[in-house]
């Protein structure tokens, strides 16, 4: 540790402790809701930890574990980067490397796996959502900020990083070798698929960046021009793309009605409602989601569900759809945190409460619990659960 770090962890642990000593005296003539009365209580709990702990306490990792603790508690994908950690991560903004294709947040103190994103080194690993990363080329992930994680992940094609992932079929934390490489996001597909002698189109998509919404668009015109009478929208392992992109994609869907809305304590809401001129097929529509659809494609689900246009088949979504914003210290630090939320119709943030299938379904579990090599991208052995649920579904609605 230099002698300008170890100066910037002192400054800071003062003034945190100065700033709760006058909490504590601004709290004791303060009202129970105020600002100052909570910090009463953090300036007695670290008076309480510096002289009842059973040894002289690591101020710099009680500081550090405050900051993440406050932070998880409100964003999980907020992150806390000291001076040093913030010039690497505008560095890292500037000139992106290959990563292991991994969408992360902060569950318990580490980094939990939203997915692993299909047909990259993480997904070919096993990978999934869930799945808690507690260590990254043997450094501990417990109170590492979330953004620099992903900085370690990245680096140059072909080199490999080590990590312990503790996964959600295993009781013992496993050692994973990946290999960055750089990940190209795997088109937009769509098929006919025969269901009770009716004419279904399956189009999937594993990512809503920019442009998706143009070519889903165009799969739907080519599946009804070959016999297309309802659809499949597959939204399954989709947790990166443009939130833009999903309400793009509702709107392909739906000639009216709110798709969702963006607001924040500095943000003026803002609505984005469905324009009949952007609808491309009124036809009954089903959408399957699973634990890692995130992001984009939740606007989408949320809007085409809450507005009665399709229903939604599968597993209770992630929830992640927000606008991140780094505000920066006097010191050269930063805090990475949402300073706007996606709301759904009904008024809840995605982000905060996911989005609940009206038609619920687990994903199959036949195929061997053992097998680490299983690629989301690729169907698992055994039926698919959701996709049957929601072809059989599809056929029952009616045709408006």
């Amino acid at each position: 540790m230099n002698r300008r770090f170890q100066f910037a962890v002192v400054a800071s642990s003062t003034c945190l402790v100065a700033l709760l000593l006058f909490g504590a005296v601004r709290g004791r003539s303060a009202s129970a809701d105020s600002t100052y009365t909570h910090l009463s209580v953090y300036s007695e709990v670290l008076s309480r930890i510096k002289m009842d702990y059973v040894e002289e306490p690591d101020m710099k990792a009680v500081t550090a574990g405050a900051i993440n603790g406050m932070l998880e508690s409100l964003d999980p994908y907020a992150s806390y980067l000291n001076a040093d950690q913030y010039k690497q991560y505008l560095k890292a903004k500037e000139s992106p490397k290959p990563q292991v294709g991994l969408v992360l947040s902060r569950r318990y103190g580490y980094l939990s796996v939203v997915d692993a994103i299909p047909g990259g080194p993480a997904a070919k690993a096993g990978i999934s959502t869930g799945d808690v990363i507690e260590s990254i080329n043997n450094v501990s992930t417990r109170d590492m900020p979330l953004a620099f994680a992903e900085i370690l992940l990245s680096g140059e094609p072909g080199t490999s990083v080590e990590m312990s992932v503790l996964r959600v079929r295993k009781s013992e934390p496993q050692s994973i070798t990946l290999i960055r490489a750089n990940l190209v996001p795997s088109p937009v597909s769509g098929k006919i698929v025969t269901q009770d002698g009716q004419q279904v189109g399956v189009i999937q998509t594993y990512s809503l960046e920019r442009g998706r919404a143009k070519e889903i668009a165009a799969k739907i015109q080519e599946l009804e021009k070959q016999g297309a009478k309802r659809f499949v929208l597959d939204l399954r392992h989709c947790s990166s793309g443009d939130p833009e992109e999903g309400v793009a994609v509702a709107n392909l869907f739906m000639d009216k009605g709110l798709i969702t809305y963006l607001q924040g304590q500095k943000v003026s809401r803002q609505d984005f409602n469905a324009a009949a001129s952007k609808q491309v097929t009124k036809a009954p529509l089903v959408v399957l989601v699973n634990h890692g659809t995130a992001g984009a494609a939740e606007i989408a689900a949320a809007a085409l569900l809450q507005s009665k246009r399709a229903d939604l088949v599968g597993e209770h979504t992630y929830g992640d759809a927000g606008v991140r914003k780094a505000v920066t210290m006097d010191d050269g630090s930063a805090v990475i945190l949402s300073v706007a939320k996606y709301y759904a119709p009904d008024g809840k943030a995605i982000q905060d409460t996911g989005v609940a299938p009206n038609i619920q379904q687990d994903e199959a579990t036949a195929g061997d619990d053992d097998d680490d090599t299983d690629d989301p991208s690729v169907q698992k052995p055994g039926p698919d659960a959701i996709m049957q649920k929601g072809l059989g579904r599809v056929i029952t609605i009616m045709q408006n």
